[in-house]
């Protein structure tokens, strides 16, 4: 069922919802009520020339994605709303979530007590592309992470989390870009009691400050780029001014006994905690050899004279078979019932599962275990006949490395496109700070959409963007 706002003579008020669930309008086409007041402002609006505004605002601030020949991010100028109520129940799940995650991360290079327990077949670990086998025992691994986890709302109006991301995220910088683009040219007036999301940079200097090895009062702290070529390299830069210490390259560092060594405006200084942000985190490459990572950054690890935010090995909880044991985790380290379900996710490795799975694949949406970017993903209902053959081929011959999740039709939200309002899939991108015992959820978080229509691959590199979110009382 579809439904419209009423007054076709405007552009905004004339929003028709598709099929999916939508955000901001109810089936019959009425602005939910914390959307009314937007909705109606947008009504009167110049579409167009409001998008045109918001993308100006962060074109001139330099707000880019794609790396150093990035583009402009681009950012929908109609906010996300999210009610105080919604928020405090899924601020809590995230919370919750990702202290899990964080014990399982130290249980892996630990005693592996989730394994011991026979509540996570070892296979599951060890074959993630992500897992550190050098890491075994280096006791420095609970230390403090930044995560962003992908929440998707389906059909029933609950959202789910699609995909852990606890490697490197992006989003802090350009959700609190995207606020102010907004802020700047909507013609709507904020709720007074909006939660402001800016409070993340104070969150992770702190996080920063506290993750230093013992003993030392106050940190050296370096945020580490791969360079230019890295798509986030914006966001490297404006973290690294925002908190006030150097963005550094490979480049200018040097690990020598046991220390690491940065130079900084022509002078050398020891570094004692690194916010990694790069795309190389594993410590071997595919030949075996000793990745740079691993060079600069393994041993003074290894001594305890060095702290990495995210750490090093941690990739193995990013792994998209461990999703499907997230539930698993809260209920094991923390003895609590997950506040935040998953997308249900199969185990292809279990016999009995991929059997299954192949004789609905047409059903399914399959994933690379250690894709990005949305790349090699068949949505199955979605996909040709021949495509949905070659890919339950493809699984059948190596099913350890893929998984199979159930299909979840995304919401959508009113989006401005060719000047008009139009519904487009989003997803919801939360970030927490923190560690096992800690975690502050930055408010909000970054809702992403798909530009095209029907797409419900949400992701920069294939057409998508961003949303403000806000969160009210």
């Amino acid at each position: 069922m579809t439904g419209t706002v009423k007054d076709e003579s405007r552009p905004a008020a004339a929003y028709r919802t598709g099929s999916a669930c939508d955000e901001a309008c109810t089936e019959d086409g009425l602005p939910r009520a914390h959307y009314a007041a937007l909705m109606e402002g947008l009504a009167r609006a110049d579409l167009g020339q409001l998008c045109q505004g918001v993308q100006s605002h962060l074109e001139a601030a330099g707000v880019s994605f794609g790396g150093g020949e990035g583009s402009t991010f681009r950012v929908d100028p109609v906010p996300r709303i999210l009610t105080a109520g919604e928020w405090s129940r899924l601020e809590a799940g995230v919370a919750q979530r990702f202290r899990a995650l964080a014990e399982f991360v130290s249980d892996v290079y630990g005693e592996r007590r989730i394994v011991e327990a026979g509540k996570m077949p070892a296979r599951v670990i060890e074959s993630a592309s992500h897992f550190e086998p050098s890491m075994m025992g280096v006791e420095t691994l609970a230390q403090s992470y930044v995560a962003g986890l992908d929440l998707v709302r389906g059909a029933d109006g609950q959202l789910r989390v699609l995909e852990d991301n606890i490697r490197t995220p992006s989003g802090i910088s350009y959700l609190i870009a995207a606020r102010a683009a907004v802020d700047a040219h909507l013609p709507v007036e904020a709720p007074r009691a909006r939660r402001d999301p800016s409070s993340a940079y104070d969150t992770l200097a702190r996080a920063l400050r506290e993750a230093a090895p013992a003993g030392v009062a106050d940190p050296s702290v370096v945020v580490l780029s791969d360079g230019p070529q890295n798509s986030a390299w914006w966001e490297h830069g404006q973290i690294a001014e925002t908190l006030g210490v150097p963005l550094v390259t490979p480049s200018s560092l040097a690990s020598r006994g046991g220390r690491l060594r940065a130079e900084v405006d022509g002078d050398t200084r020891q570094v004692d905690v690194v916010y990694r942000r790069t795309d190389e985190d594993r410590l071997r490459g595919g030949d075996g050899r000793a990745t740079w990572i691993a060079d600069l950054l393994y041993e003074p690890v290894r001594r305890g004279t060095l702290a990495v935010v995210n750490p090093l090995g941690c990739g193995v909880a990013d792994d998209k078979l461990v999703h499907a044991y997230v539930e698993t985790m809260v209920r094991f380290y923390l003895d609590e019932e997950p506040l935040l379900r998953s997308v249900p996710t199969h185990d292809l490795g279990d016999p009995e599962v991929l059997e299954a799975a192949l004789s609905r694949i047409g059903e399914l949406v399959v994933k690379p275990r250690s894709g990005l970017g949305g790349e090699g993903i068949v949505v199955g209902p979605h996909a040709s006949p021949d495509t949905v053959r070659e890919i339950a081929h493809r699984v059948a011959e190596s099913p350890e490395e893929w998984i199979a999740q159930e299909l979840v039709v995304l919401s959508t939200h009113p989006t401005v496109c060719e000047g008009r309002l139009e519904p487009r899939h989003v997803d919801l991108r939360p970030f927490v700070i923190g560690g096992a015992g800690e975690a502050q959820v930055v408010p909000g978080g970054l809702t992403r959409v798909a530009f095209d229509r029907g797409n419900i691959v949400v992701n920069s590199s294939q057409n998508g963007g961003g949303k403000d979110t806000w969160v009210i009382a």
